[in-house]
Order: structure tokens, then sequence, then C-alpha cells
């Protein structure tokens, strides 16, 4: 059933994820809800593990949007949507998903992949999807719910994946059991040091970088080419649509930034989800 204020999306059916189960267990998986950080990630995944690849300046992120070159992983196992196959993608190969972490393959949960983790202030994540939502309606005639009752649903755990706290207390959980399989990052903490983030994230996956690297300030460029503001300004950016025609690239360009649940939502409703908050994630660290 169709959300009010929020977007169902168009690549995660029940038969994608279905068709999921299948995948096989050697990728790179970058897991989250919709809007807390999943596109900044995907461009740095990409430009980390293809650093070999691609020189800084020949990057395909300067003419690509970031979810053309990291796939959802419900899309690219649906037989209805065309992908480019296998040996056409980087190794290894990167993919990601909005999915929550007990319906991914079995396969995928035993094996050796790895899996990256990005959650936000629920908040932020709130009013960062309602606004892209708002801007990719599929029913642009049909009169959203005031944003008073879609928050209310939020509160309720009435979302496409499932409610947040459900959602960031798997891959948490599993982060804590297999640290080096999982590893949970918290978007207000990448913004406030991307570069020791990114070398982190490389590290976690067993691609660190070199002395030489390092000495180059390959780092601090990797952030800078997928920072927030680097990413928004390019022209592909700026233009197109991705997903089959159904989002357009400037809507994942929004803001970036943190608290801005502050210009939309009132105080009680802050209140509310703390206490939301309180209740579902306590003694979670």
């Amino acid at each position: 059933m169709p959300l009010p204020g929020l977007l169902v999306s168009c690549y995660s059916t029940p038969a994608a994820a279905i068709s999921a189960q299948k995948h096989k267990p050697h990728d790179i998986i970058l897991a989250s809800l919709p809007k807390t950080g999943t596109t900044w990630l995907k461009a740095l995944l990409f430009t980390i593990v293809n650093r070999d690849r691609f020189p800084i300046d020949q990057s395909p992120l300067l003419t690509t949007n970031p979810h053309e070159l990291v796939l959802h992983l419900e899309s690219y196992v649906d037989a209805d949507l065309v992908n480019p196959g296998p040996g056409n993608l980087p190794q290894p190969e990167v993919f990601s998903t909005h999915l929550p972490l007990h319906v991914l393959p079995s396969s995928m949960i035993d094996s050796t992949s790895k899996i990256i983790y990005t959650s936000r202030n629920p908040l932020d994540q709130f009013i960062s999807q309602r606004e892209f939502s708002l801007k990719n309606r599929l029913h642009p005639d049909v009169e959203p719910v005031p944003i008073d009752q879609a928050f209310d649903m939020f509160c309720k755990g009435v979302h496409p994946f499932g409610p947040f706290w459900d959602h960031i207390l798997g891959y948490w959980k599993a982060s804590l059991e297999n640290p080096d399989r999982v590893l949970f990052l918290q978007y207000e903490d990448m913004k406030r040091d991307a570069v020791s983030h990114v070398r982190k994230i490389a590290k976690f996956l067993g691609l660190p970088f070199s002395e030489e690297e390092e000495k180059k300030g390959l780092i601090g460029e990797i952030s800078d080419l997928c920072s927030f503001e680097k990413l928004k300004n390019l022209e592909i950016n700026k233009n197109g649509h991705v997903h089959h025609g159904y989002f357009a690239n400037s809507s994942f360009f929004r803001k970036g930034e943190i608290g801005d649940w502050r210009n939309h939502l009132s105080p009680a409703m802050a209140e509310r989800m703390k206490e939301v908050m309180d209740a579902k994630l306590s003694g979670s660290g």
C-alpha cells in the first residue's frame, strides 16, 4: 500500500526481494534506509573500490549519477529490469539495498560478503525522504498527506521497509556480532570527519590505502570528489533521471545538512520522536 507523504520504491518489489535470495555471496553491500546518506556512500564505495581503474580527474562520477554506478540489489536481480551484466561491473561488485537485514539472502549473511550500513537521525531522514518524495511524485494530481499525519505514521513504524528502529537495530546488532563483516556508520559522524571514514571504509573492505596513496593525498581527493557540494554541482546531477526515469538526478542532492528537521517539524514532534527512540532503541548504545 503506497504510504501518504512517502514514496514506495519502484525498484524494490516483493518479487525482486525474493529473487535477491539467489544472489551470489561475494559482493560488497551498502545497506540503508532511504535518505540516510545512500547517494554519498555509493559515490565513496565506487571510488574506493575502483581507485586503481580511474584517476580522480577521470572518475565516472564526473559524468554519471552514483545510482547508475552502484545498482540496487533488488533491481539488479529483477528479471524485468535491464541492467549491466556481471562481466561489465567492477570487481569486487558493489550493490546497495534498502531491505532490512533479515530479508537479505541467507547465502549473503552467512558468507564473506562485506556489509556497510549507514544510519541517520530519524527526524532528518523523515524530512529528507518526504521532500524527495514530493519532488518525484508518481501521481502529481493526488494531494499528499499533511506532514503531521505522515509523521504520525512514521512514528508508528509505517514505512515501506519496516519500522526504522527494527531496520537500524538489525544491522547494529550484526555489526557487534560480526565486526569484520558488518560496518555500522552514522551520517552525522561522517559529515564531521569524512576523511577518517574514507580510510576506515577502505580498511574494512580489505582495500587499505598504501603509504604512497596517503602521501599523495588520495584520501582527501576522494573525500572532495564525493562531497555533497561537488556532486550536487556536477552537470549530470543537475539534469536527467535515474531508475527508468522515475527519479530526477537533482532530487538526490537537496541540502545534506544535519538538523534541517528543525525547519519543518515542531518541538512537540521532536519530543515524540525522542520518546519513540528512547523506547525502541533503549540499551542499544
